[in-house]
C-alpha cells in the first residue's frame, strides 16, 4: 500500500528488488544493503519487514542473530529488538530504536522504501 511522504520529504524506493520472497522462508531473515546501509529483511508469519542491521549498542550484525517471532537478538551482547517497530525489547540499559523501513512485495520481488 502506497502512502504519501510527509510534507517536504520524498520516499526513496529501492531501484531494484532487494530480495525475492523465496529467499526468506517464514521465521528467517537475511542481510542486505539499502542506500549504503546494512539492513535485515525478516519474514514474520508471511509479513516481510526491514530494519537497520547494525545494533545501537556496539554495532553487532543483527542479521546474524536469531529471530524468534518478531524479535531479533543481537549475536554480540543479546539485545532484543522488535523488527516491526525497531524498538528495544530487552537489554541491560536503554538504547534508541533502530530505524525500520517500509517493505513492498510485487510478485516474488521485495522492495524497500525509506
Amino acid at each position: 500500500m502506497a502512502t504519501e511522504a510527509p510534507a517536504g520529504q520524498k520516499r526513496t524506493l529501492s531501484t531494484g528488488p532487494i530480495a525475492r520472497t523465496s529467499d526468506i522462508p517464514r521465521g528467517s531473515m537475511i542481510g542486505a544493503v539499502f542506500e549504503g546501509q546494512r539492513i535485515l529483511l525478516a519474514n514474520v508469519d508471511g509479513e516481510f519487514l526491514a530494519m537497520r542491521s547494525v545494533c545501537n549498542h556496539l554495532g553487532g550484525p543483527l542479521e546474524k542473530g536469531t529471530l524468534e517471532g518478531n524479535v531479533v537478538t543481537c549475536p554480540l551482547h543479546g539485545s532484543k529488538w522488535d523488527v516491526r517497530t525497531g524498538a528495544l525489547v530487552k537489554f541491560t540499559r536503554p538504547l534508541p530504536p533502530e530505524p525500520v523501513f517500509r517493505v513492498s512485495v510485487r510478485g516474488e520481488d521485495i522492495f524497500v522504501e525509506k
